[in-house]
C-alpha cells in the first residue's frame, strides 16, 4: 500500500490542497499499514518476527499500537481514515461511525444478557471480523457508554485488534463534564497508551474549499424557497408519490409528508421534535438515499433539544452519504445561536455546506 501516492493523486483534483498536518498523519497511517501487512501468526494474531530478539523475549500476546487522529472540523480526519481503510489489502477490517459501533455493542450485550461477563465475548465477536477497527467521530456523551468503554477497548486490544480513531477532541478532553467522569479516566489512559495521538492542527476547513454548490439548500423561509424545494423533490422522486405517510421506525411512527420509494420529504418538527433517538436517524439514513427537510428554523436557547437532534440527524445522514435538501430560516453558519451545542454545531454547519457540493452529491449512498 502506498498512501502517499494516493494522496498525491488526490492533490491533482480540483479543490485539494497540500496540508503539512495531513502529510504527517499520513506517515503514521502508512507505518501502521505496513506493520499490519507483516506475516501474522494466525493462532496468536501477532506478526511473525524472526531472529534472536524474538527468541530472547518470547512470543507474548501482541498488541498492535493504533492511531488517534484529532482536530477541528473539516481537517480531513475522516478522509484520511477512509484512504487508509480502502488501501488495506485484506478482508479482516472494519470501519464504523462510533455511534453505529456503540449501537452494535449494546445490541450484542442485550443478546448476551444471561452471561456473567459479556464484554470479552463482544470483543471476540469483533476480533473475529477485524484485525483493524476504524472508528469515526469518537465522542463520548452517554454515561452508559462511558462506563463500559475501558473494559471494551481493553478486551479488543488484548484480542490483537488495532484501533484507529478520529475525533474532534484530544483524548484528555473526552467526556470532560460527564457524570462520574473519574470512572472514564482509565479509558483515556488506555487510549493514550495504546494509540499514537496525532493532532491535525490548522485552521483550514477543507470541506469548504472550492466547493461547487448545488441547488439543494434554500433560505430564507418563504414561498419561493418552499416552491424550489418542492420542485427538487418532484424531480428526484421516482414513480408514485405517497402523501401523509406514517413510517414505522424502530417501533415508533414518524409522519412523512411525501414519500416515493427511497426518497422522502419531512417537516423539521417531524424529525427533531418529540421522542427521537439516534437509532431513528440511523434507520432513516439506511432506508432513504435522498431526504428533503422543510422549515428548518433558527435555533437558540429555547430550542437546544431540537438543535441536539438536528446535529445527530446530520451526522448520520452525512456518514451514510444521504442526499439532503433543506429549506431553512438562515444559512448553515447562522442557524444556531444557542450556547449548549456551539462546538458541535460548527461541525454540523460545515457538513451542511459540504453536503451541497457536487463532490458529495456524486458519492454513492451507504445503506
Amino acid at each position: 500500500m502506498d498512501l502517499h501516492a494516493q494522496y498525491q493523486r488526490a492533490l491533482q483534483q480540483p479543490g485539494f490542497e497540500a496540508d503539512p498536518a495531513q502529510r504527517a498523519a499520513l506517515d503514521r497511517l502508512q507505518s501502521l499499514g505496513e506493520r499490519l501487512l507483516q506475516p501474522v501468526d494466525k493462532r496468536l494474531r501477532q506478526p511473525v518476527v524472526k531472529g534472536w530478539l524474538n527468541s530472547l523475549f518470547g512470543n507474548g500476546q501482541h498488541t498492535q499500537r493504533g492511531l488517534y487522529l484529532w482536530g477541528g472540523v473539516g481537517r480531513g480526519k475522516t478522509w484520511l481514515m477512509d484512504l487508509f481503510f480502502a488501501a488495506l489489502p485484506f478482508e479482516q477490517k472494519l470501519r464504523l461511525h462510533f455511534r453505529h459501533f456503540m449501537q452494535e455493542i449494546h445490541d450484542k450485550l442485550t443478546q448476551l444478557a444471561g452471561h456473567r461477563d459479556p464484554l470479552p465475548l463482544v470483543a471476540k465477536h469483533f476480533a473475529r471480523r477485524a484485525r483493524v477497527l476504524c472508528l469515526d467521530e469518537f465522542f463520548v456523551e452517554d454515561i452508559t457508554d462511558a462506563m463500559i468503554l475501558h473494559r471494551l477497548l481493553d478486551a479488543l486490544i488484548k484480542q490483537g485488534v488495532a484501533l484507529v480513531f478520529t475525533s474532534n477532541l484530544a483524548p484528555a478532553e473526552l467526556y470532560l463534564h460527564g457524570l462520574q467522569r473519574e470512572r472514564f479516566l482509565p479509558a483515556i489512559a488506555l487510549i493514550e497508551a495504546h494509540t499514537e495521538v496525532i493532532e491535525l492542527a490548522g485552521d483550514t476547513d477543507h470541506r469548504l474549499r472550492k466547493l461547487q454548490q448545488a441547488h439543494c439548500y434554500f433560505s430564507p423561509l418563504n414561498a419561493a424557497s418552499q416552491r424550489a424545494l418542492a420542485q427538487r423533490f418532484t424531480e428526484l422522486a421516482p414513480g408514485t408519490i405517497c402523501k401523509d405517510v406514517l413510517l414505522n421506525i424502530n417501533h415508533r411512527q414518524i409522519p412523512c409528508q411525501q414519500c416515493a420509494d427511497d426518497v422522502a420529504w419531512f417537516d423539521f418538527l417531524q424529525l427533531c421534535h418529540g421522542p427521537r433517538a439516534s437509532a431513528d436517524y440511523i434507520e432513516l439514513a439506511r432506508r432513504f438515499h435522498t431526504v428533503c427537510i422543510a422549515n428548518v428554523p433558527s435555533m437558540g436557547e429555547h430550542e437546544e433539544e431540537w438543535a441536539h437532534r438536528f446535529i445527530d440527524l446530520v451526522d448520520e445522514f452525512y456518514d451514510r452519504r444521504v442526499k439532503l435538501l433543506i429549506s431553512a430560516d438562515n444559512d448553515p453558519a447562522h442557524l444556531y445561536h444557542g450556547r449548549r451545542h456551539v462546538f458541535d454545531f460548527q461541525r454540523t454547519a460545515s457538513r451542511l455546506m459540504e453536503m451541497r457540493s457536487d463532490e458529495y452529491l456524486a458519492q454513492a449512498h451507504r445503506p
